[in-house]
Parts: C-alpha cells; structure tokens; sequence
C-alpha cells in the first residue's frame, strides 16, 4: 500500500526543518544561477545538480514548479572581461551562456521556467532603487553611488544569523564591490556610478545618474517581477548566503512590505581530495575537463547527487570510479529485466516494489534524504535478483519493475532504459560462432582453443535467452 507524504525541508533562516505548505498546488522557485563570466566548474554544479533534484522531487510528489534561475551577466567580472578583450558586453558573456545551457544538457538537469538576464531587467531595477529611497532605506553617497541603509533595516542578519556588531567593519561604511568578505557588513551598493576608467563604454542612464545596479539587487528585482513579491523557495550556494542573500531580503523587504521568501535552502561546499578548490592547486574541474578523462555526464551528475546537499562533498576521481560501478550495477539490473520472458505469477513482485516506492519517497519528504532513497533502491535490487534466482520473476513483473524504475528516474535521471548493444569486434564474433559450431561437432579441443582466445582478447562467453553472446571483462578501475 502506497502512502501520501508531507515534504519537509531545512529551512536556513529557521534552522529547522518545516513542511513545505503549496495549498494550490504550485511552487514558486528562485535559484541563483551562473556569472557567465567564465565556464562553470563542479563546485558550481554541484549547487545547480542539488536544485534539480529539488526541482524534481516536487514534480514527482504531484505539484507544479515554477523555477527562475538568472543570468548575471553585468557584474564586476563580465565587465572587466569585455573591456579586456575590447568587446561589447554581450558578446563577451554569450559564449559563456552557451556553454552553461550544453552543461545543463549533459547533466540532465531540467530546463527552468525562465532564465531571465540582468540586462534585460534594468528598468525594473531602476524603479525598486527609486522606491527604496523614497521610503528612506536607500540614499545616494558623495560619490555618485546609491547605497543600502542597513540600520534602517531591523531584520538584517536575519538569515546568516551572523552578530552584526561583532563584525569587523561597521555599517557606517560602504561597500561598492558586488562581492565582499562575510566579516564585512557595510551598506551595499545598489547603483554603482559610471566610471569611464573602469567600465568603458558600459553603462545605463538613470535619475541618479549613469551607471549600472548591483549584483545583489539584480535577483531581487527578477525574482519579484517573475515570481511576485513573495517567493516560496529560493535556493543557492551556502557561500550566497551571506552578503548576497542578506542583502536580498532586505531590499526586497523593505520595498514590498511583505516577506520576501518563505523558505531558503542553501547546499554545502564542493571540495576536491579534502582541499578546497583553486587555480593554484590545480583542482578546479570543468565538465569538459572530466569528459577529456572518459567519464560521462551520467556519471558526474549521480557523483554529484548521491551526497545529501547540507553535507559537504569530497570529490575524488575514485569515487567518480565507485559511480560507475554502481551505475553498471543498475543497467546490469535493467538488462536482466529486459531480458526475461514467460510466466511467474509469484505475486511476489508488487510488494517489494510498494516497500521501496514507500522508503524512496519516505526518503524524499524527508529534506531529500537522497542517501537513504538510493539505498531503498539497491535493497530492491538484491531481493528481485534473488527472486529471479528462483524463477519467481516472469515478463509481466519484470515490465512492472521497470516502469517502477522509470518513474523514480524522473527524479534520478542517471538510468538508461535502451537496450544496450556492445559493439563486438568482428573477428571475435566469426570466433564465436566456429565455437559455437565445434561444440555442435563435438570438436571441444577446437571450442577450448576458441575459447580461449576469445578470453585473451578480454572478452567472456556469456550464455543468454538468446543463445550465447560475448561480454567485455570488467577490469577493476584504478
């Protein structure tokens, strides 16, 4: 018997976890996305794979999901880089956004409701600066820049539950930069003023001059214009959270009146053979990068969801190899399914599988448990494949295991459900079937010799319900 469940999430501004309320049945979802000034790396997609998973579990538990992920495309960076290389702004950042939707693509991470670019929301940007400081939370400073008050704001601090008077600058100051260290609390910028020196030819007109928003308010004001002034979930880095998300409430905050997000969900660091990752160490891997080394896209999007997302991820090459392994064990599982035929009736089947949908969904409630989903999921494997032993399993509940597996790859997507051709060389095919043919003529010392060399060219005899085939020898992975 299939039960109902009651999605609970950690919710970082509370520090508990509290049941997700989406009374009509829509959920409004807010994920910080890339600054394309540069390919994004594993770190980064560890965050955006963590998402998806989201993403994905609401669907499968029946609600609809409306997802922004932005594109900050003006910051610092972008136009430090298009100055460099003498180029308009949008010609430096689209190769970059490019490249970040083929990633999505290989990680299977399902495409977003909108993917709004700062860019082209700087009139909206303009307008919540202009009521903000029209209710005195924001006011121009002497160099030209628009600023944040923070004092006036009660709540700040409210999310990263940092001590603000214990920190070592002080709000009197100010801070022009996009991005800053978490010890320095200061008012932020909101309108940073055109300086010919340093932003070229880049820049917008505004009342208050010209000049370009801040990082921070850019997802404010698409968040609020795509997904109204209250969101549901709004997901990020836990290195976001502070100043980026602080900032983030309390300018919305303090221009709508109303509270900003209902539920903040942060993901742990990524970090690479216990190190965290820098040019310097040579450790910042790109998907093309680990393409170059012959793993998949698969592969890397299940290295990246099997850790539970508040828990920080060591990634290592072994453990990318560990994956495949227990990747193979899957389609191995799928494979032996496909290929049953005839009649059971055990009427063993459908309670193994209602025991797992249970534990995997149970796991999935639970603030995505994802390390006890996958467990159900290979305790599934180890009781079907003992039934399967014994002849219990026929066609009609292998076809039921499998569309069982098909619906929780909609939250997985890391199986294959096509039937998997190995390309066979064809000598070793033509050696097959003079074995096949000896052993007909009770010639064994010549289906020996075939054999034989057919296990030196690291190959197997494998007998089928098709008859006997040739199967690659697994080799352990160093």
């Amino acid at each position: 018997m299939k039960q109902s469940f009651e999605i609970q999430l950690f919710n970082t501004e509370k520090r508990a976890k509290e049941v997700l309320n989406a009374s009509n049945g829509l959920v409004t979802l807010y994920t910080c996305g890339p600054t394309v000034y540069n390919f994004a790396h594993i770190g980064n997609f560890r965050t955006y794979v963590f998402e998806d998973l989201l993403r994905r579990t609401l669907k499968f538990f029946g609600l609809q999901v409306k997802q922004v992920m932005n594109l900050t495309d003006v910051d610092d960076k972008t136009i430090k880089g298009a100055i460099a290389q003498g180029i308009s702004l949008d010609a430096f950042t689209q190769p970059f956004k490019e490249a970040f939707f083929q990633d999505l693509a290989t990680l299977k991470i399902e495409k977003a409701e909108v993917y709004p670019a700062a860019t082209d929301y700087i009139e909206p940007m303009i307008q919540m600066i202009q009521k903000l400081i029209e209710k005195g939370f924001a006011y121009q400073g002497q160099d030209g820049s628009v600023y944040y008050a923070i004092k006036k704001f009660p709540r700040y601090g409210c999310l990263s539950h940092l001590k603000l008077d214990e920190l070592k600058a002080g709000a009197s100051e100010r801070v022009a930069a996009d991005e800053y260290d978490k010890d320095h609390v200061s008012d932020f910028v909101l309108w940073k003023k055109y300086d010919p020196q340093r932003d070229g030819q880049i820049y917008w007109d505004s009342p208050f001059g010209p000049g370009r928003p801040g990082w921070h308010l850019e997802c404010s004001a698409m968040a609020m214009q795509l997904l109204g002034e209250t969101v549901d979930i709004h997901v990020g880095g836990v290195d976001n959270m502070f100043p980026h998300h602080e900032n983030e409430i309390a300018q919305s905050e303090a221009c709508s009146g109303k509270q900003f997000v209902r539920h903040w969900m942060h993901a742990e660091h990524l970090v690479v053979d216990g190190k965290k990752m820098s040019k310097s160490l040579g450790n910042v891997y790109k998907l093309q990068d680990l393409a170059a080394k012959g793993y998949t896209g698969t592969e890397i999007r299940y290295m990246l969801l099997q850790t539970h997302y508040k828990t920080q991820l060591n990634f290592t090459f072994e453990g990318l190899d560990a994956v495949r392994q227990s990747l193979k064990r899957f389609q191995d599982f799928i494979q032996r399914l496909q290929e049953i035929k005839g009649v059971a009736n055990s009427g063993l089947i459908t309670p193994v599988i209602d025991k797992t949908y249970n534990t995997f969904a149970k796991a999935l409630a639970d603030d995505l448990n994802i390390s006890m989903a996958l467990a159900s999921l290979f305790d599934m494997i180890r009781e079907v494949n003992a039934l399967c032993d014994k002849g219990q399993v026929g066609e009609k509940e292998a076809a039921e295991i499998l569309g069982f597996l098909q619906k929780v790859n909609q939250v997985l997507a890391i199986f294959s459900f096509e039937p998997r051709v190995e390309q066979i060389p064809p000598h070793l095919e033509e050696a097959l079937q003079k074995r096949n043919q000896a052993r007909q003529n009770k010639n064994w010392a010549e289906a020996d010799q075939l054999r034989d060399f057919i296990s030196s060219q690291g190959y197997i005899i494998e007998d089928s319900a098709k008859g006997a085939r040739l199967k690659k020898i697994e080799l352990g992975l160093s």
